[in-house]
């Protein structure tokens, strides 16, 4: 039985799934996993998993010091980078989204391991979106490190919202509802989203990990934009949360300049229930979707189709299809 390291940058919702799913064996005879979670906070993530005896005790990193990488990605096969802020100077999204992401790939090249980046779909160096901007350009910085021989060994995710029992998407909308006697949308709620489930990016990423030539050759070097089974406004997804956790609140549509303005205050708070920033804002006025027919991206990289993976190469006797919003929301908010 062959055994191989995987450490997992990053120990929040999304790195425990993977954590998890990478430990269940793909088939009789396939790569056994050993999982580490690394971050500055690993524990608390940890203290859920350390019951299975394939979870590593976790290591404490900092990607902004890329002296904390070496000694932990040391014997590692993969590495899956999580690097990520939702609110931050500009200054923090370029060191931790830009900078860090690239300190990741070095270690991770430097290791011999390969690189799963997880960025997002919106990516663009040229957006005024310090996370987008960010987003991109630490995709750039990790597609440069891995360049020649070696570019084939990092795959690049971009999730659309991703959702499941404990996100911060669809949750938070629904905790806002027990205190707001309205659910405000910006613009009409028109913008779209195509959320994914947390369980369909993990069964990506145990799909690239098994090492099988034929997906190393399908995937290798590519970039995948994740997206679920179901395109929603943003006004069809508080019509959704509103409808599985039973409360009846109107759903009002605000102007984009109430929001900034808005966002213009609470960017000075502590971040809490209520924050949302003028960056988000802007957001919402572009969809979120993935795109059906992209060209090669900046650095000249294909895509290859998230539905194609997870369906060809899901461990048989499990579910081959995309996880629908509608099937799985129910489960947690019941």
């Amino acid at each position: 039985m062959i055994t191989s390291k995987v450490v997992i940058c990053g120990a929040g919702f999304l790195g425990k799934h993977i954590a998890l799913t990478l430990t269940r064996p793909a088939s009789a005879g396939s790569i056994t996993h050993q999982v580490q979670l690394a971050s500055r906070r690993p524990n608390k993530s940890y203290s859920a998993l350390n019951r299975n005896p394939r979870i590593l005790p976790p290591a404490l990193i900092d990607i902004t010091d890329p002296s904390t990488l070496t000694q932990v990605f040391s014997g590692a096969s993969l590495v899956v980078s999580l690097v990520g802020i939702m609110h931050g100077s500009s200054a923090d999204f370029e060191r931790i989204q830009w900078k860090g992401a690239e300190n990741v790939a070095q270690a991770a090249k430097e290791a011999g391991a390969k690189l799963i980046h997880v960025s997002a779909i919106g990516a663009d160096r040229e957006s005024e979106i310090q996370y987008y901007r960010t987003k991109a350009l630490g995709e750039e910085a990790v597609r440069k490190v891995f360049k020649g021989r070696t570019e084939k060994a990092c795959v690049v995710l971009r999730p659309s919202i991703v959702f499941g029992p404990e996100d911060d998407f669809f949750n938070r909308f629904s905790k806002l509802s027990k205190f707001l006697p309205f659910l405000p949308v910006f613009g009409g709620g028109r913008s779209r989203f195509q959320p994914v489930h947390v369980g369909d990016i993990a069964r990506a990423v145990e799909i690239i990990a098994r090492n099988d030539p034929a997906i190393n050759v399908l995937v290798g070097g590519k970039t995948i934009e994740c997206g679920g089974p179901n395109i929603l406004t943003y006004k069809e997804i508080m019509q959704l949360v509103l409808k599985h956790n039973h409360r009846r609140r109107p759903i009002i549509s605000l102007p984009f300049w109430i929001g900034k303005m808005q966002g213009a205050v609470m960017e000075q708070l502590p971040v809490n229930l209520f924050t949302v920033t003028r960056a988000q804002v802007e957001q919402l006025k572009s969809d979120n979707v993935v795109n059906p027919s992209p060209a090669h991206n900046s650095m000249g990289t294909e895509y290859f189709p998230f539905d194609t993976l997870i369906e060809k190469y899901s461990i048989p006797g499990t579910r081959s299809a995309l996880a629908s919003v509608h099937d799985i929301l129910p489960k947690y908010f019941s």
